[in-house]
């Protein structure tokens, strides 16, 4: 019975976080793939088969998204969220770098996101600056065990992971969990009015179910008398009537 109870809750629970996941991210690209929201932003963790980590240069990290920027970090709680999540998808791994949407620019002979020079927040490593690296050969990368950029090679490292990012769609955002969510609220409802049937007769049975036994005990029928007993015992009372 209370194995029953717990996976009463269990269900409540599943439901609440699967709309809060719909909910959450109905303004992240719908191409398959998986979305992770956070803020106004939608990040897709790059990995192998089997969570296996695999290497990949600048330009295979810019294939991979698909037309998606790559990581671009405007913030310290962006670049916080990188670390703390990055351990939920490379599992069991040493400490993963991952390329970060930059590139040199020239005229600024400064580090420059690929997508949002706007961005001003960064986290360089002391020192990583002074790269003795060819200008246009300076790439960016991100240490995910301590939140650290550094200037790395653009076409000699392989860098571990890749975080593609996109920009979530706030209409779609409205729209779309209002229809999903109408529909499974509606079959959660069902499910978990099922369910509370199950264990409310269930729990009556245990709790009552010697007295229905009881109620139900084996009582042997009525018997009537043969005839010929029948009109034996109606011939004694007539002899015994004075």
């Amino acid at each position: 019975m209370e194995s029953l109870k717990k996976s009463h809750r269990s269900l409540l629970w599943c439901v609440f976080v699967l709309c809060v996941q719909l909910a959450l991210t109905g303004g992240c690209p719908a191409d398959g793939r998986t979305w992770v929201p956070f803020k106004d932003r939608c990040y897709h963790f790059v990995h192998g088969d089997e969570d296996k980590i695999k290497s990949y240069s600048f330009e295979d990290a810019k294939t991979h998204c698909k037309g998606f920027e790559l990581l671009t970090i405007q913030s310290e709680e962006e670049n916080k969220f990188v670390i703390d999540y990055s351990p939920e998808v490379w599992k069991n791994s040493p400490p993963v770098i991952v390329w970060l949407g930059m590139y040199y620019d020239s005229n600024t002979q400064n580090m420059t996101w690929l997508h949002d020079n706007a961005a001003t927040f960064s986290n360089w490593e002391d020192g990583s600056l002074t790269s003795d690296l060819a200008p246009m050969d300076k790439c960016a990368a991100l240490h995910t065990n301590t939140g650290k950029w550094e200037i790395v090679s653009c076409s000699d490292d392989l860098e571990n992971g890749v975080i593609c990012e996109a920009a979530q769609d706030k209409e779609k955002a409205k729209r779309k969990p209002s229809a999903v969510l109408s529909a499974l609220v509606i079959l959660s409802v069902v499910a978990i009015v099922g369910v509370s049937a199950v264990v409310w007769f269930l729990h009556q049975k245990h709790n009552f179910g010697s007295g229905i036994v009881t109620a139900f005990e084996y009582h042997p029928p009525f018997r009537v008398p043969d005839t010929d007993q029948s009109c034996l015992v109606e011939a004694e009372e007539t002899d015994s009537t004075p």
